[in-house]
């Protein structure tokens, strides 16, 4: 989206729109709960930036505590931002495999703490190669599938051998261990817990069965959003891959205590007929991931109806009327992919412009 920038102290309501706020009382309030929660634990939070994508909101997070000083990127290029940005420990939770982007980690390995995740063991020998050849050393943890189908190994006996080969390679330093999880829907506190400790466990499992080959584990990397209230109560879990918390959509909004962050700031530009108002806000500035639509934020009697890419269909009740001009807020279901369509958040409190800050890992896709 384009830079137009605010001047600090401008209302709200006088804000060109579309654009993207940040309540700094919610995120402030965010940060402030996993300081709380992680404040007397070994287990500590590593903020996964693919959702804020700014090494300045990731710095806050450290700042508030709760953190072991280190973030999560999904990509090379995010942890690239990242460490541009003054962050020194950096985990790709994914594996990296071209030998482009090895090199690319290899060079950052030279600036921070570089740590990778793999499932294979032809790409802990390529990782042991590169690294050996810039002359820096790389951190391996072994990815575990507890849930999601996707990467990662498959069973204790695959993450041993892993394990001896990474443990054994020069170049490479063997952490440890990590899972990623979700869970459908919008479960209570009840289920929150038990799913998380069952997913969370499997990962404690292969951690067992590699000490017990002899090979010592300092990392457990498991939980996220929904568990990072279960992880520091589960011993051996060292840290979090919590993501979606600090800015938060209302997908988790079952998560009652953290509060929604960013949203996006519309506009009514049509009333084409009763009951129905446009807005200058579409796909292009708003995530609908499997068809997901946005909500409105604080309108009873209003709800979304439409999603196109340039606008929005929004339907009013007959109790409540939008006119041309009305400003109107949206809450995100998935927030990002929603914040790596921007270029800058406006942060906001009391009503007002307090910042603007740059969104630098936006479209890190490499």
């Amino acid at each position: 989206m384009d830079n137009y920038r605010p001047s600090p102290g401008t209302p709200i309501e006088e804000l060109d729109t579309p654009c993207l706020l940040i309540d700094l009382d919610a995120l402030d309030h965010n940060y402030a709960q996993v300081a709380r929660t992680y404040r007397d634990t070994s287990c500590k939070m590593r903020q996964h930036v693919k959702n804020i994508k700014s090494p300045m909101l990731a710095h806050m997070q450290i700042r508030a505590g709760g953190t072991n000083g280190g973030v999560c990127a999904a990509k090379v290029a995010e942890a690239e931002v990242m460490v541009e940005g003054g962050i020194h420990d950096v985990f790709i939770p994914n594996q990296i495999v071209s030998i482009d982007k090895i090199d690319r980690l290899c060079a950052l390995a030279k600036q921070a703490k570089i740590t990778v995740a793999v499932d294979s063991p032809q790409n802990v020998r390529d990782l042991s190669e590169r690294a050996r050849a810039y002359d820096v050393t790389l951190g391996v943890v072994i990815e575990v599938d507890t849930s999601m189908g996707r990467a990662g190994t498959r069973n204790a006996d695959q993450a041993v051998e892993l394990a001896k080969l990474a443990s054994t390679s020069p170049g490479i330093a063997f952490k440890g261990v990590m899972s990623h999880q979700t869970l459908p829907g919008k479960p209570d506190r009840e289920t929150r817990f038990i799913e998380g400790r069952k997913y969370i466990q499997a990962c404690l499992d292969v951690k067992d069965a590699i000490e017990a080959a002899g090979i010592p584990v300092e990392v457990v990397s498991s939980g996220e959003t929904f568990s990072y209230d279960v992880a520091p109560t589960i011993p051996g879990v060292t840290e979090v891959e919590g993501g979606t918390y600090a800015l938060m959509s209302h997908g988790f909004d079952y998560m009652t205590d953290l509060q929604v962050a960013v949203k996006v700031l519309g506009t009514v530009i049509s009333t084409p007929r009763p009951g129905i108002a446009i807005g200058d806000v579409g796909s292009r500035a708003l995530a609908s991931p499997g068809g997901v639509l946005p909500q409105l934020d604080d309108m009873p009697g209003a709800r979304v109806e439409a999603l196109h890419e340039e606008q929005i269909v929004l339907r009013v009740e007959a109790s409540s009327t939008l006119e041309l001009g009305d400003k109107f807020l949206l809450v995100s279901g998935q927030q990002d992919i929603m914040v790596n369509r921007w270029d800058q958040y406006i942060a906001v409190r009391n009503g007002r412009v307090e910042a603007v800050w740059d969104i630098p890992a936006r479209g890190c896709h490499n």
